[in-house]
This record gives structure tokens, sequence and C-alpha cells, in this order.
């Protein structure tokens, strides 16, 4: 199977609002008051949240059909702890991001407990997000001229 491309481009609004488009799609991304933003939408690590739990959710679905069972509902909850000292310039041996990201699956299926958690142990291996989020993956940020 060939790769796909994804791809996103987007331009601030003020220091921390960022507009970004994706295909037909616009995603607002801000902080909150307490961070100093206006609170006009989620926060950069609440995204990444919503994208693994989306991931999980689709990832869910197709491996539920997979191995031939209903999936009535799926409920997911995730949370995670980051020490925001290092994002403000303050000394600290945290890194930057989330210390942890804990995930609680919920779902209402017409199976078994043994068949539910091979369903989970797949999820977890096929999920992109959940791949990017648990291995290191290259990143090449480069600076252009405007």
């Amino acid at each position: 199977m060939a790769d796909l491309n994804f791809s996103l481009s987007g331009q601030n609004e003020n220091p921390t609002k960022f507009v970004a488009k994706t295909r037909q799609f616009t995603l607002t991304i801000d902080e909150p008051e307490g961070l100093g933003g206006t609170d006009h939408a989620a926060n950069p690590v609440e995204f990444l949240l919503a994208a693994y739990a989306g991931c999980l959710n689709v990832m869910g679905h197709i491996i539920a059909n997979e191995l031939n069972f209903k999936l009535n509902s799926l409920r997911i909850e995730l949370e995670g702890n980051l020490n925001p000292a290092k994002v403000f310039g303050q000394p600290t041996t945290d890194r930057a991001g989330y210390k942890e990201i804990r995930v609680n699956i919920i779902p209402d299926a017409d199976t078994d407990e043994q068949t539910l958690a091979k369903w989970l142990e797949i999820i977890e291996s096929r999920c992109p997000v959940n791949d990017n989020l648990i291995n290191p993956t290259p990143v090449s940020i480069k600076l252009k001229k405007g």
C-alpha cells in the first residue's frame, strides 16, 4: 500500500491563537486565559489528546469489525500531566510534554472479555497516533523566510 501524505498549514491570530487549515477543515488552537491565551479553543496538548482519542476510536471500530463483533459504542477518557516550567523558560529537569498519558477505553460490545483483550492489544499495535506517541518520530524543522 502506498504512503498517504497529510498536511496542515496556518497562521497566528495573536501570540496564543493559531488557525490551521487541513483539507476543507479549519482548526483553531488557543491557550486558556490562565496560560496567557484568549480561551477561544482547545490548546495544543488538548488537541494531542483529542487526536489520540479519535484514532483509538477509528481503530476500535475497524478492529471490532475484523474480529466479527458489534461495537455498540465506545467511550474514551484521556488525561495527562505536564509541568509547564520548561515551556515558560524556568529551570526544570522535567520534559516539556506529558509525563504520562492515561487512557480508559470503555466499550459497549457484544463479545467476551478475552476477545476485548485481544481487540485492545491490536488497537495499541495498529493505531498511528499511539505509534507516534510511544516511538520516536523523526521531525525536521526548517526556517524559511516569509
